[in-house]
């Protein structure tokens, strides 16, 4: 295996991945709150860990990879009172959502999906282990875990305990310490509640995410229960820091061995999020992108950069999307062989430095100018069309695009009615050449023109794609 690099958030330096166990990766990433439709942000963190999914497979590592939902939480709940819909009704159907968008991005199945609602034992163990070492204590509203048991709070953000980003948003005079925080939320008016030894309630956030990685992924013999924990940057503090912090104090192990977090999508300038009112959702981008060119495009810049999302950068990406597609139409129906060494391990290279896409992508704008060369000059080498054929499938299976049809790939948009008015004309017109009728055939491929169809007649009949 070949040595591996990444930027590690809480030593803030690129550090080189040494797995707990030799072959095996274990790596949890924060999933979405299941109150609403995915977002760009969403997808930009989605594409980020499975980028990362998919180069240590290509390492050879056997990755063991699980990101949760949050199906319990104050939005859903005043989705609940607004729409008098069961948590249930609201949470699995935007959980099928996400999971739709996610196919559509190309992101590689998970091995474990967990619910926090599945979840509350898991969740009850550790908070019961916490109060009984004085860790938690029980207020009239909540059970608060207490940061000043804990001498390293703080150390994974780098971010001092008495920090006001909690205290505003959790301002108690029963508690402890301003920036103590919830373990469960006792009963309100209009809540979800859930029975424990300690009080009927919810849990809070940040135990959530502890208690299911202890519970599907934790090694129990190690000093660290998981080798990468994921999620955004706005995640690292106070979330991940009460991730860590919990499970040391309950375990007396470390979560992660490393954390990576991935950069905000910006419009106009402000991070995006549904409180701002900015969100882009994906499917309104998906019925004018694909998930391919949307993939591309969050590929484009490092993981861990903010960017800056607007539509011109988007459809530069789906024109340089587009060459790579022009190559796989001119060895259309060709069988792969090997892939060329040298272009694996340059690809491989690239992203085994902290997933550094930009100089991936930079080797394949340069293995496109080189394939449609190599073909002008030799455009029957059945071995070199086979050789990019092996190239094109590494892509795909690498960097997740490339892997459509070709000639579909350029159909997108059209809907079937569409689809099925243009195959009849061209039915019409390959009759019309039958019967060296080439006015009609003339008249008709300007009709699919002026649709803005192109058409190329090939050895295997006619293709078609969108202009």
């Amino acid at each position: 295996m070949k040595n591996i690099y990444f930027y590690d958030s809480s030593k803030k330096a690129k550090v080189e991945f040494l797995p707990l166990k030799e072959g095996i990766v274990k790596i949890y990433v924060c999933g979405p709150t299941v109150y609403d439709n995915s977002h760009l942000g969403h997808a930009r963190s989605a594409i980020a860990f499975d980028l990362l999914h998919r180069v240590l497979k290509a390492n050879g590592y056997e990755v063991i990879f699980a990101k949760n939902f949050t199906d319990i939480d104050d939005k859903i709940i005043k989705k609940m009172n607004e729409t008098g819909k069961s948590l249930d009704e609201i949470t699995n159907f935007y959980i099928n959502n996400y999971k739709n968008d996610m196919i559509s991005l190309n992101i590689l199945p998970n091995t474990f999906e967990p619910k926090a609602t599945e979840n509350l034992n898991a969740m009850q163990e550790m908070i019961e282990d916490l109060l009984k070492k004085d860790i938690a204590y029980k207020t009239t509203d909540s059970v608060y875990f207490d940061v000043s048991k804990d001498n390293l709070y703080g150390t994974l953000s780098n971010q001092a305990s008495d920090d006001n980003s909690i205290s505003r948003v959790e301002t108690n005079n029963e508690k402890r310490n301003s920036s103590d925080f919830a373990l469960w939320k006792f009963e309100k008016t209009n809540d979800v509640s859930y029975i424990s030894s300690f009080g009927k309630g919810r849990p809070g956030w940040h135990i959530e995410c502890s208690a299911m990685i202890k519970k599907h992924l934790a090694y129990t013999d190690e000093a660290f229960q998981i080798d990468i924990h994921c999620g955004g940057a706005d995640l690292l503090f106070p979330h991940h820091e009460n991730e860590a912090s919990q499970t040391r104090c309950s375990s007396g192990q470390n979560l992660a061995k490393y954390w990576m977090h991935n950069g905000f999508v910006n419009i106009n300038g402000e991070k995006m999020s549904k409180s701002l009112g900015n969100s882009f959702f994906l499917k309104d981008v998906l019925k004018s992108y694909s998930g391919e060119v949307v993939r591309f495009y969050l590929l484009s810049s490092s993981y861990r950069a903010d960017i800056s999302f607007n539509e011109e950068d988007l459809l530069v990406s789906k024109k340089r999307l587009d060459k790579l597609y022009r190559v796989k139409k001119r060895v259309y129906g060709v069988s792969s062989s090997l892939t060329n060494e040298k272009f694996r391990s340059s690809i491989l290279e690239a992203l085994n430095d902290d997933l550094n896409t930009s100089l991936a992508l930079s080797v394949i704008d340069d293995f496109i100018n080189t394939s449609n060369d190599n073909l002008d000059k030799n455009p029957k080498d059945k071995n070199l069309k086979q050789e990019i054929v092996a190239n094109i499938e590494f892509i795909q299976f690498i960097l997740g695009f490339g892997g459509n049809d070709a000639y579909s790939y350029f159909q997108f948009g059209i809907d079937e009615n569409n689809k099925l008015e243009i195959e009849k004309l061209i039915e019409q017109r390959t009759e019309a050449k039958k019967n060296k009728d080439f006015t009609k055939a003339d008249s008709i491929r300007d009709e699919l023109t002026a649709m803005h169809i192109s058409i190329m007649d090939t050895p295997t009949g006619v293709v078609w794609e969108k202009l």
